[in-house]
């Protein structure tokens, strides 16, 4: 039973981090807009949380945690959002092709991160040696009492506030999409927008704030990764390819964030099962990793094979509205 409860542990912590970038992404593609940098988005928002604890911490006589944790997150949403609007910009204004700009994106920001997360180690001494453990501490810090209670506790109170930060963004922004006008708006936008345009919606505005939001939202699921997954330290390369497991997963979840939140834990779950069966060969676990993709596709078939409205993707999805061709 404990061998289980550990599992399910780690498949909740795996999946947060991408729980926050599906809900970032959730929220870009409603508005048609298809965000491929959101894993290098996920890097800057990580990288620059980390910065900004460890300059803050480093300056400060008595660090506090509240005020790094305040700190860390101020930059991390900025930054990220940072690049949102960098990629709204090129894609909206300047009509630039979404995928092109999103890959291009990517790329820079695990550059980006990696860049400084060198800078920041040997400023700090070495690789390995970046502090901001009470920074960290304050995000890993638990449910005072509840995480006490055998059992239940572990499995649902014993996280860090991001882990139900990211499951009420989620919960909060199936209701925005879904039961209010704004979010009606949006969806209309990324159904058709001409047909919005018309109608008297402000079509880049929608874009612009659903690419800028989403992107702050995804940046925290780097956030989430550096200071409460891993403590606060940064290892280059370290976030793998859970970025992109974050944009498969917005598929699995059908576009509905509430979905996301059931689908990110699976996808945890699958992404360490290797680790729980013994014996296997490098090429097996690599094989084992594989598995978030896998039930993607067949998600992918079986939707569209049976072509319900509700489980497709906005029907603008990646083509970019100008409005004198209307």
């Amino acid at each position: 039973m404990t061998g289980i409860l550990i599992f399910i542990q780690q498949a909740i912590a795996q999946g947060i981090a991408i729980l926050f970038g599906a809900s970032g992404e959730i929220l870009t593609e409603k508005s048609g807009n298809l965000n491929l940098g959101i894993p290098g988005i996920m890097y800057m928002g990580g990288i620059a949380g980390l910065m900004g604890a460890f300059f803050y911490e480093n300056s400060a006589a008595s660090p506090s945690g509240a005020v790094g944790l305040i700190v860390s997150m101020l930059t991390a949403i900025i930054v990220s959002g940072l690049g949102g609007l960098i990629y709204s910009f090129l894609t909206i204004t300047l009509r630039a092709n979404q995928n092109v700009v999103g890959l291009s994106l990517t790329t820079f920001g695990i550059g980006f991160g990696n860049f400084f997360g060198g800078s920041i180690s040997k400023l700090a001494g070495g690789v390995g040696q970046i502090s901001v453990k009470t920074t960290a501490g304050a995000y890993r810090a638990t449910i005072p009492g509840l995480s006490k209670i055998p059992v239940i506790g572990d499995l649902l109170f014993s996280y860090g506030f991001l882990t139900y930060l990211a499951i009420v963004i989620a919960i909060v922004l199936t209701y925005f999409l879904n039961k209010t006008r704004k979010g009606l708006n949006l969806r209309s936008v990324g159904e058709s927008a001409a047909t919005a345009d018309a109608a008297g919606i402000n079509v880049s505005k929608y874009k612009y704030i659903a690419t800028v939001t989403g992107a702050a939202i995804a940046g925290l699921g780097g956030l989430y990764f550096v200071m409460e997954y891993l403590g606060g330290t940064w290892t280059n390369n370290g976030f793998g390819d859970r970025g992109w497991l974050a944009v498969a997963l917005v598929i699995l979840s059908l576009w509905n964030a509430d979905n996301a939140i059931w689908g990110s834990i699976l996808f945890g779950g699958l992404y360490i099962l290797y680790i729980y069966i013994p014996g296997l060969s490098r090429s097996m676990q690599e094989i084992f990793k594989m598995l978030p993709y896998l039930v993607t596709i067949i998600v992918l078939i079986l939707t569209s094979r049976r072509n319900k409205p509700e489980n497709q993707p906005p029907a603008s999805l990646g083509n970019s509205y100008f409005r004198e061709e209307r």
